[in-house]
């Protein structure tokens, strides 16, 4: 991928060549493909070979200390994407190469250390079936690791709280969202500055993911032990279709994709960013907004595409949009960030409130099947976007593609309200 960005407000650092065959490095669902603390920020990829890359900077620098682990993934599937967290006494945790099979996870033997120790268990419980690890650090310094145990379509929601002064797993639930055999939960999830816990999700009734549809809301206020719905109504667990609280009714062939994002504003209100066709609004998919305002939800969109797609069928999709991430600064400015083909390919920066919106480019040359991931601890502590990007092919279907490699790069902008326009 060229260096080449069209904003002076813009800062990029290459760590290294990564795989490139598919979009296994740069998924949405990677929490975290980035992490940071103390000055330092972590990140994991892999490299042409299929080995799992860990590396580290000072957050002032450019240069990259790399350490090319042991470790290694399928990277044919992009699936099976690495995932890590530093906890609260720096030690780096990881999970990766997972898609219906053993869990894989391992520890740094020392704070802030790019050396893993060896791969280890968690609990010992619903371990073997483990698709789509994700890592969320608590104000504490506490995490708590979600998966998915079973297949598509048939999965339940397993959640693992890890003990920062015992230093163990504990299983908190084998199964939060009961999928009751019939459908999967495929969730997105982000914890507030209180340490709530705010989870949304989309049902899938098989492998196809036409079948997605309405988007669900719960919020944990005990670090995931007792959950609740928008309006303060505790949970009978595990939650099912029928007992489920919904933020917005979305029905199948919607083309409404799953496992995007969902962030809060300053007062612990959730957003949650997907995308769907709204045929009431407009046939063409455009990205959406839910988010609560008071006891209600309410929904907006930039609604500026105009290129139709149809989603439909199984495996890894080469779709011509990603999924979005989502950011709500301190003036309730939203800030949704994607790529898209139909604006060549680019990283893409959509940004404002209500009906006003901007659209800026952070990139110049388009990024294949690139979807975004950030470094959520730098946005939590200084409002810095951190952006992992690496240009990659996804062939639909789990296909392989001749271009094996490219650049891993960190892009990254210090006042994101200040962006210019273009």
């Amino acid at each position: 991928m060229a260096q080449d960005y069209q904003n002076d407000q813009i800062k990029i650092s290459t760590i290294g060549e990564g795989w490139a065959g598919n979009s296994i490095n740069t998924v949405i669902f990677r929490r975290n493909a980035l992490d940071s603390k103390d000055g330092l920020q972590f990140a994991a990829y892999y490299d042409p070979d299929g080995k799992v890359v860990l590396a580290k900077r000072k957050l002032d620098e450019e240069v990259w200390q790399t350490e090319t682990t042991a470790f290694t993934g399928n990277v044919k599937d992009a699936h099976n994407a690495i995932s890590i967290v530093l906890d609260g006494d720096g030690f780096l945790h990881m999970s990766w190469d997972h898609h219906d099979n053993q869990l894989h996870y391992a520890k740094s033997v020392e704070p802030y250390s790019l050396i893993m120790g060896d791969m280890e268990s968690l609990t010992g419980s619903e371990e073997s079936h483990v698709t789509y690890p994700e890592f969320y650090r608590l104000p504490d310094g506490d995490l708590i690791m979600m998966y998915r145990s079973g297949g598509s379509g048939r999965g339940n929601l397993v959640i693992n709280h890890y003990d920062l002064y015992a230093q163990s797993w504990r299983q908190i639930h084998r199964n939060l969202i009961d999928g009751e055999g019939e459908r999967s939960a495929y969730w997105q999830a982000c914890i507030d500055d209180e340490g709530f816990i705010h989870l949304s999700w989309v049902w899938r009734e098989s492998w196809d993911v036409e079948t997605n549809h309405d988007m669900a809301y719960a919020i944990s206020k005990d670090k995931g032990h007792t959950w609740e719905n928008h309006l303060g109504e505790k949970y009978a667990l595990p939650i099912k279709q029928n007992t489920a609280t919904y933020a917005w009714r979305i029905p199948q062939n919607s083309n409404l994709i799953n496992q995007t994002a969902i962030t809060t504003d300053k007062k612990g209100n959730p957003y949650i960013a997907t995308y769907w066709t709204d045929s009431a609004e407009n046939q063409v998919t455009q990205l959406q907004v839910i988010y609560q305002k008071g006891k209600a939800w309410k929904k907006v969109s930039p609604n500026h595409r105009s290129q139709f797609f149809d989603l439909a069928g199984g495996g890894t999709k080469r779709i011509p949009i990603s999924r979005p991430q989502l950011l709500v600064d301190h003036k309730g400015v939203m800030y949704l960030i994607y790529r898209d083909e139909e604006f060549g390919g680019k990283v893409l920066l959509v940004h404002g409130k209500s009906k006003r919106w901007k659209m800026t480019a952070l990139s110049s040359e388009d990024v294949g099947q690139w979807e975004p991931t950030l470094d959520i601890s730098r946005w939590k502590d200084e409002k810095e976007l951190h952006l992992f990007v690496q240009k990659v092919t996804q062939i639909d279907g789990e296909g392989l593609a001749d271009h094996k490699s490219s650049p891993v790069t960190v892009l990254q902008i210090k006042h994101l309200n200040q962006i210019k326009s273009n």
